[in-house]
């Protein structure tokens, strides 16, 4: 095992829940010492002793993995601050906005404590530990030392802490808003008759899709926006008389009149 100091850690896991519980059990499948601490009442991973209180969890520790909601990432810095070794490291995978992780390292600053911003760039069920993600803060190169030797696809963007979250947090602009879309198209699918083949279809255009795509999407846009335009107002109009609310699609509609006078923004070369 590579920790601190070659060998084994001691690593304290905040949160147990979907995410935390992959990470903890995996580490534990590693031969890490692993302490959970969670208030709500989840399962205990194999492998990783439940403690009740987190100054007992963070005890001794050399790295501290909070895996909470963004609403409780500050409570989890907090909770037992004063108990985390100074050597430790902290590491807050919550996903926060940019400024609550500056907020959040700089708390851990004045405690003493190296902290890093971790982005997980991939949904974790499947991968656990080794979910690919993004490190930034001042801790994220150790962040990256200690998880590359156990597999871990992570890449420390240096910068600030927060630069890693804005960074999924924009790619989560689509990725969350591509899943509304195609929830909002299978509801009104449903109500046609026609979930089968529309869910084929859909699962088709993505198997084909590929960066040429995406540009002329995004470029057809800016040159064909009135006509695009006209067409979503039929596809509200659509979900509207199939007892759909049309939410992503009226802002379809709202985007495209836009354009016309903001553009398409500038895309980077091949």
């Amino acid at each position: 095992m590579v920790g601190f100091g070659g060998g084994e850690m001691r690593v304290a896991v905040f949160g147990l829940g979907e995410a935390g519980s992959l990470f903890a059990a995996d580490l534990a499948a590693e031969g890490h010492r692993v302490l959970g601490y969670d208030p709500a009442g989840v399962v205990t991973p194999e492998g990783v002793d439940r403690v009740d209180d987190p100054a007992e969890a963070v005890s001794g520790a050399d790295l501290v993995l909070a895996l909470t909601s963004a609403a409780d990432a500050r409570g989890a810095l907090v909770q037992a601050l004063g108990a985390i070794p100074r050597s430790a490291l902290y590491a807050d995978l919550s996903t926060s906005g940019a400024d609550l992780e500056s907020e959040l390292a700089a708390v851990a600053e004045r405690a003493g404590l190296l902290f890093a911003d971790v982005a997980l760039m991939a949904v974790v069920p499947g991968r656990g530990l080794r979910t690919p993600a993004l490190a930034s803060g001042p801790g994220s190169q150790r962040y990256v030392e200690l998880m590359t030797p156990m597999g871990v696809p992570v890449e420390s963007i240096g910068g600030a802490a927060g630069d890693a979250s804005t960074r999924k947090l924009l790619r989560s602009v689509m990725m969350k808003g591509l899943a509304a879309l195609v929830i909002e198209a299978m509801r009104a699918a449903g109500e046609a008759g026609q979930a089968e083949w529309l869910w084929g279809n859909l699962t088709a255009q993505i198997e084909a899709a590929d960066g040429a795509l995406l540009r002329r999407l995004v470029e057809g846009t800016g040159l064909h926006s009135e006509r695009r335009r006209h067409e979503m107002e039929a596809s509200r109009d659509l979900l509207e008389s199939l007892g759909v609310d049309p939410v992503m699609t009226r802002s379809t509609v709202e985007s495209l009149r836009r354009v016309p006078t903001e553009g398409v923004p500038e895309l980077p070369g091949d």
